[in-house]
C-alpha cells in the first residue's frame, strides 16, 4: 500500500508523462497534488498547462507557473559560466543547471502549501532523478519524494497512453505515435536522445535540430559581434546593455542563425551507463568563447591554471547534482573571487558554426605590449636575466642527467 501522503508538489509540464503522473498521484497516493510549471525559456506555451491541471481537478490556487528565467541565467547559469566548466571535456552542461532551480522552487512552494512530499518525472535510468532529488533534500532534509517511473508498472509508452485514455487525459494527435527522440530545452540549450539517436555511429538526423540552422547553410559573410563583461557577466552585446536573459536570447538569435553550439556526445551518465546526446547550445558557446578569451587578458597565470584545475570538477559536481553541495560552494567562492578584474570586451566573428575570437580589451589588462614586443622595449624586460631563470630550472634535471649518464 502506497505510504499516506495528504499534499505532493509534482513538476508538471503539461505533456503525457507529467500528466498521467498527476492522476496516477491522485489515485495511488490518495492525496492532492499542486502542480508547478517553469518558464526557463524554453519557447513553449505554458498556459496549456495550467488548463490541463484545471481539467484533471487541481485548484487554481494550486497550480503555479513561474517565470524564472531572469533567475536561472543570473544565479545558475551566470555562476557555471564564470568557472569555464564543461563536462568531459565538451558540454555545456544545459540540463543540469537548470535541475537545482527546479528543486529549489519546488521545496519553496511545497512550503507555502503545507506539502509534505514532492515528485518529477524523471525516469530510473537518467541523471535528473538524482539532480532532483539531491536538491530536494539539500533544501529540505526530510520531505518525502515519489518517482513513479521507479514505483509504476507503466514501463512504455503505449501503456501511458491507454492509461491516459481510460482516464479521459487529453492525449494529443502528435504525441499517438512512437517519438522519435526525446527533447528538454531551456533558454540555454536544447537536448535531445533516445530512438534515432542510440546508435552512436548513426548520424544526427538533421530534423533532429531545432535551435540552429544547419552551419553549411548558414551565412557565406561572417558577422563580427562584441561582447562586454563585468566582473565574469556578460552585460552588453554590441554596445546595448541587457539582462542576463535577455542578453542570452540575443546570444541564441545570433547563434541560431550561424548554426553555433552543435554537440554530438557519448557522455558517462553519474548512474553508470554511457548515452549519446545531441545538444544545441548556440548562445552559451558564444558565451563561453568570449568569457575565455577576456580572461587570457585579465587573469594572472596562477590564477587562470589553478581555474582549469578546478573546472572539471565544478563541472562534474553540476553534471551529478550537486549543485546545493559545501563543495561546489567552496569552489564557487574561489571562481568569484577570481573575476574581480575579469571586465572588458571581446570581439568575435560569427562564420558556418564557428566562434572566433579576433580581439579583446581590458581596463585590467595584464598584457603589457611594450614587455612582450620583439621591437626595442627601452629596457622594460632585461633578456639576459632569462640565462640565470633557465639554469635555476634546468639544475634538477642536470643533477639526473649526471647520475644517470
Amino acid at each position: 500500500m502506497a505510504e499516506s501522503i495528504n499534499r505532493v508538489v509534482l513538476a508538471y509540464s503539461g505533456g503525457l508523462d507529467t500528466s498521467v503522473i498527476l492522476k496516477w498521484l491522485q489515485q495511488e497516493y490518495k492525496c492532492e497534488v499542486v502542480t508547478f510549471t517553469a518558464d526557463l525559456g524554453q519557447g513553449e506555451e505554458l498556459e496549456p498547462a495550467r488548463k490541463k491541471a484545471e481539467l484533471m481537478g487541481i485548484k487554481p490556487e494550486h497550480i503555479f507557473i513561474d517565470d524564472l528565467r531572469e533567475e536561472f541565467v543570473r544565479d545558475f547559469v551566470f555562476p557555471m559560466m564564470r568557472s569555464n566548466a564543461l563536462y568531459e571535456g565538451l558540454y555545456l552542461l544545459g540540463t543540469s543547471i537548470a535541475r537545482p532551480l527546479i528543486a529549489k522552487r519546488q521545496i519553496e512552494i511545497a512550503r507555502q502549501v503545507n506539502a509534505d512530499a514532492v515528485s518529477h518525472g524523471a525516469t530510473g535510468k537518467g541523471n535528473d532523478q538524482v539532480r532532483f532529488e539531491l536538491g530536494y533534500y539539500a533544501l529540505q532534509p526530510d520531505i518525502k519524494v515519489i518517482a513513479p517511473w521507479r514505483e509504476w508498472d507503466l514501463t512504455s509508452r503505449t501503456a501511458l497512453i491507454a492509461f491516459a485514455e481510460q482516464h479521459q487525459i487529453p492525449v494529443p494527435k502528435d504525441k499517438r505515435g512512437e517519438s522519435p527522440f526525446s527533447t528538454d530545452a531551456n533558454l540555454l540549450h536544447t537536448s535531445s536522445e533516445g530512438k534515432v539517436l542510440e546508435d552512436p555511429w548513426d548520424e544526427v538526423p538533421d530534423y533532429v535540430f531545432s535551435r540552429t540552422v544547419n552551419p553549411e547553410d548558414a551565412p557565406d559573410t561572417p558577422q563580427v559581434i562584441t561582447v562586454a563583461f563585468e566582473r565574469g557577466d556578460a552585460v552588453a552585446v554590441d554596445g546595448e546593455g541587457m539582462s542576463p536573459a535577455t542578453l542570452l536570447a540575443k546570444l541564441n538569435d545570433l547563434g541560431r542563425v550561424h548554426g553555433i553550439g552543435r554537440l554530438d556526445l557519448v557522455e558517462n551518465r553519474f548512474v553508470g551507463m554511457k548515452s549519446r546526446g545531441m545538444y544545441e547550445t548556440p548562445g552559451g558557446t558564444i558565451l563561453h568563447a568570449a568569457h575565455r578569451a577576456i580572461e587570457q587578458i585579465t587573469l594572472d597565470r596562477g590564477a587562470a591554471h589553478l581555474k582549469d584545475e578546478l573546472a572539471p570538477r565544478y563541472a562534474e559536481l553540476v553534471y551529478n547534482g550537486f549543485w546545493f553541495s559545501p563543495e561546489r560552494e567552496m569552489l564557487q567562492a574561489a571562481i568569484d573571487h577570481s573575476q574581480h578584474k575579469v571586465s572588458g570586451e571581446v570581439r568575435l566573428k560569427l562564420y558556418k558554426g564557428g566562434v572566433h575570437v579576433i580581439g579583446r580589451r581590458s581596463p585590467n589588462s595584464l598584457y603589457s605590449e611594450k614587455v612582450v614586443t620583439f621591437e626595442d622595449d627601452q629596457g622594460a624586460y632585461d633578456q639576459r636575466d632569462a640565462a640565470g631563470f633557465i639554469k635555476l630550472n634546468a639544475l634538477r634535471l642536470r643533477l639526473l642527467g649526471r647520475r644517470d649518464r
